[in-house]
């Protein structure tokens, strides 16, 4: 008999609150809308680049085409990474979102580079500054698009923990600085200071190369199948511990999958236990698991105790 995980204070993972279809469906919608915006954000930057002439505008147009890019990897590799196991991906398709968050680095890298090349070439050829007050606009529109998309990712994130749709929102929430320091470089550049105009854009080259190592290094480990965090593991354990007959627990293994738990352990019990009792406890103890880590691949060995095998 376990004790509940509701009176040990365990509280079950937000994303348990969802059916799977409900969860395809908001990572559909969260893809969709990603590209969405990212259309309308490139139609009207370009608008105000052909304007005004603004490299801080330029470079969140070029900023907004990574974007585009990255955000149509990330639908494909959402709508791949949704398909169920099957004989040849017995584990799923899930690492394919890492991947997508692995590409969406190159992309977002790509792009702080060519920016940071424009502004420096601006800085040292200095150009007048066109119909500041339309590029002003546009950007204003382009931040209150970014942050309705980032309230729907964030909404998208709390209940699947996608990774891929967690790096989209990295590079969406870099592209709402930019944008605002954006508006800030062309309204100092009204006042008399254009030449902080590249200086602006440089910084926001800086940004965007950060969220792109950041999403690299979390993406690379996830694909090379990092420990889930030390909290999750004394959670697992906790768990595990809470059933009457379990004696002890060694050997976890855990690693994260797309938006699958992989969890392995041995749980130590006492070695004149009938298997078929020994087996009920291991069945709750998977069952008690999965309220906290809803469609985690649980793998559970017995061990006796005190002969304790050496696997």
């Amino acid at each position: 008999m376990c004790v509940p995980v509701e009176e040990r204070g365990i509280k079950e993972a937000s994303e348990a609150e969802i059916s799977a279809e409900q969860r395809r469906w908001l990572l559909r919608s969260a893809t969709y809308a990603s590209m969405g915006v990212a259309t309308l954000l490139i139609a009207i930057k370009a608008f105000a680049w052909w304007f005004g002439g603004s490299v801080s505008v330029l470079a969140s147009l070029a900023d907004s085409l990574m974007d585009s890019l990255a955000s149509l990897l990330n639908l494909l590799a959402v709508r791949y990474a949704m398909q169920p196991a099957d004989d040849d991906h017995r584990f799923g398709h899930g690492k394919a979102e890492f991947l997508a968050g692995l590409g969406q680095a190159l992309f977002i890298g790509g792009s702080a580079l060519f920016l940071g090349w424009q502004a420096v070439d601006r800085l040292l050829h200095p150009q007048p500054l066109d119909e500041l007050g339309v590029s002003i606009g546009v950007m204003g529109v382009s931040i209150v698009a970014t942050a309705l998309l980032l309230m729907w990712q964030t909404h998208v994130v709390k209940h699947t923990q996608s990774v891929a749709i967690r790096a989209d929102r990295l590079h969406y929430a870099s592209d709402l600085v930019s944008n605002a320091g954006v508006i800030l470089a062309l309204g100092l550049a009204a006042m008399g200071f254009e030449f902080l105009d590249p200086v602006f854009a440089m910084g926001i080259a800086l940004m965007i190369g950060y969220s792109a190592v950041k999403i690299a290094l979390e993406s690379i480990d996830h694909l090379l199948d990092r420990e889930l965090p030390f909290e999750v593991e004394q959670r697992i354990q906790g768990i595990a511990m809470g059933c009457n007959g379990v004696m002890g627990v060694h050997g976890i293994r855990t690693r994260q999958s797309g938006h699958v738990k992989v969890i392995q352990m041995h749980l130590e019990m006492d070695g004149e236990m009938r298997l078929r009792d020994s087996h009920k406890i291991a069945v709750q103890v998977e069952r008690d698991l999965r309220k906290v880590f809803q469609g985690a691949d649980i793998i559970i060995h017995q061990d006796p105790r005190p002969n304790l095998d050496d696997g």
